[in-house]
Formats: C-alpha cells, sequence, structure tokens
C-alpha cells in the first residue's frame, strides 16, 4: 500500500471518529446519565410495585418492592460500542410488564440535556420524562 493511500486511509477513519464523537456522543464518549423509575399509584399503599432490573454491563440489579410514591434510580455509563442497555420487568396485582428503562439509540438524545430518564409508572401505562416536569405516556401496562 503506497503511502498516500495509508494517509488518505488513516484520515478517513479519523474523521470518521470525529463526526462519530461530535454527532453521536453518547455512543461514543461514555456520557453518564440518571434513570429513574417512580411508583406513580395514587392508592397502592396495601399492593407495591415490583421492579427487577438487568443490564448488560451490571448483570441483575435485583428486586425492589416500591410503594407509594417510592423510587428505584441509578446511573448510567454509556459504552463505546452505544449498546447501554438496562431493562427491567415490573408487576403490579396480575399486571406484568418489560420495558427498556434505558437504550443508547433511543435515550441519549431524549434524555437530554439534564441527561435524565425517568419513568412514572401509573395505573394506565408508562410515561416518561426528561426533567419530571412534563411527562408523556410512552405506553400502556398491555
Amino acid at each position: 500500500m503506497k503511502i498516500s493511500t495509508r494517509f488518505l486511509l488513516m484520515f478517513c477513519i479519523a474523521l470518521g471518529i470525529i463526526f462519530m464523537s461530535v454527532y453521536q456522543p453518547g455512543r461514543f464518549s461514555g456520557m453518564e446519565f440518571e434513570v429513574r423509575v417512580i411508583n406513580g399509584f395514587s392508592n397502592n399503599s396495601s399492593l407495591p410495585l415490583v421492579i427487577w432490573c438487568i443490564s448488560q454491563q451490571d448483570g441483575d440489579m435485583g428486586g425492589r418492592a416500591l410503594q407509594e410514591g417510592d423510587d428505584y434510580g441509578w446511573r448510567v455509563k454509556t459504552d463505546i460500542w452505544g449498546s447501554s442497555r438496562y431493562w427491567c420487568t415490573l408487576k403490579w396485582d396480575a399486571k406484568r410488564r418489560s420495558f427498556d428503562a434505558f437504550k443508547v439509540p433511543r435515550d441519549t438524545q431524549r434524555c437530554a440535556p439534564l441527561n435524565r430518564c425517568s419513568w412514572l409508572v401509573k395505573e394506565d401505562g408508562f410515561y416518561f420524562s426528561s426533567d419530571e416536569v412534563n411527562w408523556k405516556k410512552d405506553f400502556s401496562w398491555c
């Protein structure tokens, strides 16, 4: 391989790395995010919301029983491959639902600028917010 071809190849690789770090920083630079799941039920004091989370990075994170108003949170540091993913299973009475609490391709932009991904779990579904002021329903229990 000629020197000019090697130089061009190295230049293209360097340019690609710079492009990735500027336009997809969460995938590349190890950004940190705060993830929080909140029990938003209005009256379930006798029946807690049970949450169990797992990640590729941390493995089994264990389970928790959340009473009304309780929350469960953790910090996520994205990996260089953009594969950071945390998924949780929630159970309340006869209802059960698994969902991605954090997934790099979906959440690096929508959790900005505070790098906060919050979930409010209610009787009718799961609500998402990046500021814990404005909540948007993402999906239902079913």
